[in-house]
């Protein structure tokens, strides 16, 4: 069988933090071969798949011989042979191989590389994109991008609260003109934070390392950034938040360093919806922590209407906590990062059960990247909408949006940009700022 797997190799290598990470490469018997790397994320949530790490002094206790280890041992044994054209019964064997729910003993950052890495295989066994491969013969779009332009939260040093300042550009028309506009923010706001003495340098994901005196500072400086870069406020360039509520958590509350205050989960669920209102707020992502249901259900029947909810720590790209997110009415979208899951096929079952209950996805890299664009792919084959992957400088960032401008290249005239139609229902349709 040509699309057998005969091989599977794992290798260390050094993410975008200068962390090691685990690549894997997979070869058919055709000789048809694919290799992906696992990103690493610095906020985590509790429920997501466990990086497996080696501990000691080496590396920071970082390293990944561990998954390495697990990938060239039980890992290679178990796919040997299996048709890599089934991608759930390759991850079903290292899934039941592993036995456990978080991926703790060969590590989620093992499965997933090996997992990405038998898609590209196939795919190069095809001679399709990645992107063309997953989608069949299903129509696609180009997704509608998240990015960042100031870096907060765990990704700066914690310099500002709220993890994420991210602009989107719904009515940009294409995958390019989202990219120009953003380009052209981007930069504006360097210049008006240097100007103002602000500028502190680039956080993990690339954006600008603020050096504001409260949260709502930076909401401002990004309102006039838009408006230096010739834009429309609620109108060209949107807003986007990642809170990432659950690096707040002090005891029962959330506590925001930079404003000196501690908030309930009803406070903090005021101060965003007043963002929300002052501000071209148009998605907040985990407004509060991972096990707050009320305070997710909250907001959004409080702004949901005009507002992405995302969920991500609250979620952690699983179907089963999307689905009683749901029933909870807590959210309007869920983030999909793979390496939460651990396998493309329950980060798929993830991202399939939110668009059967009418939500909206957003295929996510993290805060630790590399050079691999699988995303890219990901988000355009699996049709998510949208897709977030950090700033709009370093290369492994950039890397994911060149790939994206090649794929609506690749389109054609066929290429259909997602826009506003990647949002949750009205959310976008009805906003007014």
């Amino acid at each position: 069988m040509k699309t057998g797997i005969a091989s599977v190799f794992a290798r260390q290598i050094w993410d975008s933090r200068g962390c090691p990470t685990v690549e894997a490469e997979v070869t058919l018997a055709s000789g048809a071969s694919g290799r992906a790397a696992a990103p690493a994320g610095a906020s985590r949530g509790e429920y997501e798949a466990i990086d497996l790490r080696d501990g000691g002094i080496a590396f920071g206790g970082k390293g990944v011989g561990r998954a390495v280890d697990a990938v060239n041992g039980p890992i290679a044994k178990a796919l040997q042979a299996v048709d890599a054209r089934d991608q759930a019964l390759v991850d079903s064997r290292m899934i039941e191989g592993d036995g456990t729910s978080n991926k703790s003993v060969f590590g989620g950052n093992a499965t997933v590389a090996v997992s990405m890495a038998v898609a590209h295989a196939v795919a190069d066994a095809e001679g399709l994109p990645l992107w063309r491969l997953l989608a069949g013969d299903r129509h696609v779009r180009i997704p509608l991008p998240e990015i960042q332009i100031f870096g907060g939260g765990a990704h700066a040093g914690r310099r500002t609260d709220v993890q994420d300042f991210m602009i989107m550009a719904p009515q940009a028309g294409s995958i390019r003109r989202a990219l120009e506009i953003t380009g052209n923010v981007y930069h504006a706001a360097g210049a008006a934070m240097e100007d103002a003495g602000l500028l502190a340098g680039t956080a993990d994901e690339g954006g600008w390392w603020p050096n504001f005196d409260s949260n709502e500072a930076a909401l401002s400086m990004l309102v006039s950034a838009i408006e230096r870069a010739g834009y429309r406020p609620g109108e060209d360039v949107f807003i986007s938040l990642d809170i990432a509520a659950n690096e707040l958590r002090s005891g029962t509350g959330y506590q925001l360093n930079l404003d000196g205050e501690k908030l309930s989960s009803d406070e903090i669920v005021d101060r965003v919806v007043r963002w929300s209102e002052d501000y071209p707020i148009l998605s907040v992502e985990d407004p509060v922590g991972q096990d707050d249901t009320a305070g997710m259900a909250n907001i959004t029947a409080r702004i949901g209407e005009t507002v992405q909810i995302i969920g991500d720590d609250f979620l952690v790209t699983d179907a089963g906590r999307v689905a009683k997110a749901a029933e909870a009415a807590a959210g309007n979208a869920v983030l999909v990062k793979v390496n939460q899951a651990g396998t493309l096929t329950e980060a798929r079952a993830a991202l399939e059960t939110a668009r059967e209950l009418g939500w909206a996805t957003i295929v996510s890299a993290r805060s630790g990247e590399t050079e691999d664009v699988t995303i890219a792919h990901l988000a355009t084959g699996w049709n998510a909408g949208q897709i977030k992957v950090g700033s709009f400088a370093r290369s492994e960032r950039m890397a994911k949006w060149n790939e994206l401008l090649r794929i609506e290249e690749a389109l054609g005239s066929n290429a259909e940009f997602a826009g506003a139609g990647g949002l949750p229902r009205r959310v976008g349709k009805e906003k007014a700022w």
